[in-house]
């Protein structure tokens, strides 16, 4: 518990002045009007506490003042039985604590402690109460104070011109009406190919939009249509062009993001979006004008894919994916939608290659209903660059059939599809958690039964493959089994909290790699020395932590970030803790995908291990901040299990 609180030094007359002074160079106070930052000031104390005595309240008791840290070092830690567990957060000057005791008014859970002598600035709970109703600086800090430093380190990133990837506008995070720059090229579906021809050269377009008398989009023409339903069939160009228009044009609203019209466009594989609103056609989007980039398209690159005849003609499409990549990074683009993007394109090979497969097996199984099961990043849609396959199928079993016959005749095409998708740049599973293992190739009722076996037993084993095959998302296949088999998993889930503690208890056990005075835990052995593991203690963290979130509350979502907010729709997690771990999730992301780039134009193997000394001070600083969040989040996860 630290010292008694008899050593701390009194309380002394002050310099308002001087300490108005000293808060203007610290958030929030730097933000708050000159009227309140004089008010604050006014009202707090100066109190002194000798290295190790114990500063504020202790645990159990309500907070009683807010603390703001003048001079010196405090360390917080969890108590248990009225013992002091090991630090696991350090505050330095113009850091302030207990924010969120205060706000709730609920008991202090945690012992903060002077590392060396130390000067607070204290603000009784009342006078915090006033403030925070009085400044709106104040109150916004409160309310998201775990994010705020994190978004003041990547301004500072911005203003240095160092693309964080992490957060801020980007050319895809903004609505389709912004970027409709002319009026769209039009005809009527009655009018001849040869004027609507004339109209788009006229124009300099590729494309027209065949509108009805109320201007609703009703088709479009493009030059591949030309191509295939007029020239190569020899069609009279005084023909009507809704003859050969392709109909039900996708369409978006002005308000959706441009990165949705871009996700839109390379899942149908189309490189035009019409924007309509009310049934009126306001506008087309093309691929052009998301992406300022062209060496490699997106839309062209998912064509290329669904027209490969062959494996062979995949296996160079990685390169591609690469470099675009590389487009998305120098463009700005958030590394959540990068992910997400890597994930779509990896989605189209992994079906392509399944289709290929099929048509060349020996034995045809089309009366076989099974569905292509992926398994852990895949699975939450986190793809980077670096992956391997963890993927699984799921078959159904007739009335009156036999589940190892069904089995036998899908795993010698499952081992040539693990094998192909290998050769385009998938390696094999080292855990060979893949579709061509007997254990990874099951029915309904097979994956039923293990799952339950493994939240009734809970052996770390288990939880070890809980937290991979948990995460399953259908990629080829008809889905609905898969649905029926997640809600079952959801509800097991739900109803034991004994496996979900023993979830978070082994999520625990992989710590964020800060020390206690906040340098890096770096590796000391084998052959990758003074490193950090973005992956296994950056990113984990936060995906072990929000998929028991999930479990616990039945939440449907398979993405880390879609599951933490969904926690906060739902009133599990505070929004300002949600906005601070997506922050910090996405930067440590932001580091993997910036590396894996880097190394993939040096033609060197891709890694997930950061050397900190090899840093910008900037990084640095935010990974460190990135860091502490994580271990908040497993303070929360510790919390709610009383680990």
């Amino acid at each position: 518990m630290g010292a008694d609180n008899d050593k701390q030094g009194p309380r002394v007359d002050v310099d308002r002045e001087a300490i108005r002074m000293f808060l203007r160079q610290y958030p929030p106070f730097d933000a708050m009007s000159a009227e309140h930052l004089a008010l604050l000031a006014e009202r707090v104390r100066e109190q002194r506490y000798a290295a190790g005595t114990q500063v504020g309240p202790r645990d159990g008791k309500p907070a009683q003042s807010l603390c703001i840290i003048r001079t010196g070092r405090v360390t917080g830690a969890r108590v248990e039985d009225g013992r002091r567990l090991a630090a696991d957060s350090e505050l330095l000057p113009g850091e302030c604590f207990p924010v969120g005791e205060l706000l709730s008014g609920r008991s202090l859970r945690r012992a903060f402690q002077a590392e060396e002598d130390t000067v607070c600035l204290e603000l009784d709970r009342a006078d915090f109460q006033q403030l925070l109703r009085a400044s709106d600086a104040f109150h916004a800090f409160c309310n998201r104070r775990l994010s705020h430093t994190l978004d003041r380190l990547l301004e500072q990133a911005d203003n240095a011109g160092i693309k964080s990837l992490a957060g801020g506008d980007t050319s895809l995070d903004i609505q389709l009406c912004e970027r409709l720059r002319k009026a769209p090229v039009t005809c009527a579906p009655e009018s001849s190919i040869r004027n609507a021809l004339q109209a788009m050269a006229d124009a300099h377009v590729g494309s027209m939009v065949v509108v009805d008398q109320s201007t609703a989009p009703v088709g479009v023409f493009t030059l591949n249509d030309l191509l295939r339903r007029v020239a190569l069939p020899e069609v009279d160009l005084d023909q009507e062009i809704g003859q050969v228009m392709s109909p039900d044009p996708v369409t978006l609203s002005s308000t959706a993001f441009a990165f949705e019209a871009a996700m839109v466009m390379a899942q149908n594989r189309i490189h035009h979006v019409c924007v309509v609103d009310e049934g009126r056609l306001r506008g087309v989007i093309s691929e052009r004008d998301l992406f300022s980039l062209q060496r490699v398209g997106l839309v062209n690159l998912t064509r290329t894919i669904r027209r490969a005849t062959t494996v062979d003609a995949l296996v160079p499409l990685q390169a591609d994916i690469h470099a675009l990549v590389g487009q998305m990074i120098d463009q700005g683009i958030k590394v959540g939608q990068i992910m997400q993007i890597i994930t779509l394109l990896n989605d189209h090979i992994c079906e392509r290659v399944i289709e290929l497969c099929m048509q060349d097996n020996e034995e045809d199984l089309s009366d076989v209903r099974f569905c292509w099961l992926a398994f852990g990043s895949e699975g939450r849609r986190e793809q980077t660059l670096k992956t391997d396959q963890d993927n699984g199928i799921l078959f159904e079993v007739p009335a009156g059939g036999n589940a190892d016959a069904i089995r036998r005749r899908l795993l010698p095409v499952a081992e040539r599809i693990n094998k192909a998708l290998d050769r385009c740049g998938y390696p094999l599973c080292p855990g060979n958690i893949m579709a061509g293992n007997p254990e990874c190739c099951l029915s309904r009722e097979e994956w039923q039964k293990r799952f339950r076996r493994w939240i009734e037993q809970g052996t770390p084993e288990h939880l070890l493959k809980a937290a991979i095959f948990f995460d399953f998302r259908v990629i080829h296949g008809p889905g609905q089994d898969a649905e029926e088999m997640r809600r079952e998993l959801m509800e097991l889930t739900r109803r034991n909290s004994r496996f979900r503690q023993q979830m978070a208890a082994n999520a625990l056990k992989n710590r964020p790699p800060l020390g206690i005075i906040r340098d890096f835990v770096t590796r000391s052995h084998g052959e990758q020395r003074n490193v950090i593991d973005l992956k296994i203690n950056g990113v984990t963290p936060f995906v072990d932590a929000a998929r028991i979130f999930s479990l616990a509350h039945g939440l449907p979502a398979t993405n880390t970030v879609d599951r933490l907010w969904q926690g906060a729709e739902c009133g599990a997690l505070s929004r300002g803790d949600v906005e601070a771990w997506v922050i910090a999730y996405h930067y440590i992301q932001v580091l993997r995908t910036r590396q894996h780039q880097e190394q993939g134009q040096a033609g060197e193997e891709l890694s997930n291990h950061v050397a900190p000394d090899q840093l910008n001070e900037l990084d640095r600083k935010i990974l460190k901040e990135a860091f502490r969040e994580a271990r908040k989040l497993q303070s929360k996860l510790a919390s709610d299990y009383q680990l």
